[in-house]
This record gives structure tokens, C-alpha cells and sequence, in this order.
């Protein structure tokens, strides 16, 4: 006996109900950050290994960062540790956004998000103010063996600050590893600003109220949680080991 099969191309390619219990936004969104920590955990390593190759040579960040806007006194990785605040202050107040989704508070979302975004701003704004501060050198400066483009003859020259070919600091390594690390972070911090940014005006319009539900909050506060996360190595690795 032979029984026909109704066939529903809808039930069929609908994938099923997720092991998870997560929207596909959310698995994929998982995919990309465990793709990024690789990348991250890939240049850290590497840090370690030129940090390791140069030690004798290697600049000691708390003789670097030692800088405060509007104070003279040099105070050790004192600002580094301020922008640190910043940002994991920011990923409280997404983590109180995200809440305030789940109880469909739009007024709670409006203004945990507005002081997401201005921590994220606070934070690449500092970043770029610690950049000019390491690029401009400081006063002292450093004797650096360079070769004359004229006559080709390595000569010794007075050098102040860092770029990616000779630093004041110590070995030029460790001026690459800062622009590329903490350029790449920035570059994160950047982007998750403007994805806020467009969510941000969204809530406003009441995009999700219509939805009902927050979900796409809590898809970018995962993206800003991973990118506080991936600070606080960046913060241990490079300024205080």
C-alpha cells in the first residue's frame, strides 16, 4: 500500500526550529565575533613573539603613555586607564539598553543607547588623542641610526615621536604593533558607533515598536560587548604586561 506524501516547499526549506533557541541574526552574528577573536587573538600572539625577539629593546608602556590633557605632571597609563572606564561603561549602558528591550521601554532603549554612542565617540576620541601624542614625541627624543637618502651613508640622527619606520621609544616593532592593534580596535569601536548610530535613529522612529521586539538591539550590544571584551586584552597585553 502506498501512501502519498503532501509536500510543503515552505515547511521544507524553513531549516526547523534553531537547537539554540536563537534567531539566525543572532547565530550568524555569533559566527562573525568568534572570526574576529581569532583575528585579534592572531595579532596578539604575534605581539608577544616580536615583544619576546626584542625584549632587550622593547619600549615599557608606562614610559610612553604618560600623558593627561591639561596636566603637566606625567602620570603612567593614567589616561589609557580612563578611556578603559569609557568603554566598559558604555557596555553597561548597552546592557541596560538591551533590558529595556526586553520590557519594550522605547524611552528606557532612546537613552541607554544616546549614552552608548557618546561613550563609543568618547572613546575614538581619546584614542586619536593618545595617537598624536605617540606620533609628536616627546621633548627628549632619541639618537636613531638612519641612511642618508643623498649620499646613502648611515649617519645618526635625533629623532622625536613614532611612525611606522623608527620610533623614539625603543625597537620600530613596537610602534607598528600599536598603530596596527590599536588602529584595528579603533576601526571596531568606529563601526559599532555608526551601526548604534543607525539603530539609535530607528528606535526613534519606532522601527522596533512595530516589530514588537528589540531583537535587533541585542544583536549589536553583542557586537559592542565583544568589542569591549577585546579591549580589556589589548588594555592587559600592551600596556601593563
Amino acid at each position: 500500500m502506498s501512501h502519498a506524501v503532501e509536500f510543503d516547499a515552505k515547511t521544507a526549506w524553513d531549516g526547523g526550529k534553531s537547537p539554540f533557541r536563537v534567531s539566525y541574526g543572532k547565530m550568524f552574528m555569533w559566527f562573525f565575533l568568534i572570526s574576529d577573536a581569532l583575528t585579534f587573538g592572531g595579532l596578539l600572539c604575534a605581539y608577544g613573539f616580536a615583544r619576546h625577539a626584542h625584549a632587550d629593546e622593547w619600549a615599557l608602556a608606562e614610559n610612553v603613555f604618560t600623558h593627561f590633557p591639561f596636566v603637566k605632571a606625567h602620570i603612567p597609563l593614567a589616561y589609557v586607564g580612563l578611556m578603559t572606564f569609557i568603554l566598559i561603561m558604555s557596555s553597561v549602558t548597552m546592557v541596560l539598553a538591551v533590558e529595556a528591550g526586553h520590557r519594550m521601554n522605547k524611552k528606557g532603549v532612546t537613552i541607554w543607547m544616546f549614552l552608548t554612542i557618546l561613550g563609543g565617540l568618547a572613546f575614538v576620541g581619546s584614542q586619536a588623542w593618545e595617537w598624536w601624542h605617540f606620533i609628536e614625541g616627546t621633548a627628549a627624543g632619541a639618537m636613531v641610526p638612519q641612511i642618508d637618502p643623498d649620499t646613502g651613508a648611515r649617519v645618526v640622527k635625533e629623532f622625536h615621536g613614532a611612525n611606522l619606520t623608527v620610533n623614539q621609544y625603543g625597537a620600530p616593532q613596537f610602534a607598528n604593533f600599536f598603530f596596527f592593534i590599536t588602529g584595528f580596535h579603533g576601526f571596531h569601536v568606529f563601526s559599532g558607533v555608526v551601526i548604534n548610530v543607525v539603530i539609535f535613529i530607528n528606535v526613534i522612529k519606532g522601527t522596533y515598536e512595530k516589530r514588537g521586539h528589540y531583537e535587533m538591539v541585542e544583536k549589536v550590544g553583542l557586537y559592542w560587548h565583544f568589542v569591549d571584551l577585546v579591549w580589556v586584552f589589548v588594555f592587559t597585553f600592551f600596556y601593563l604586561l
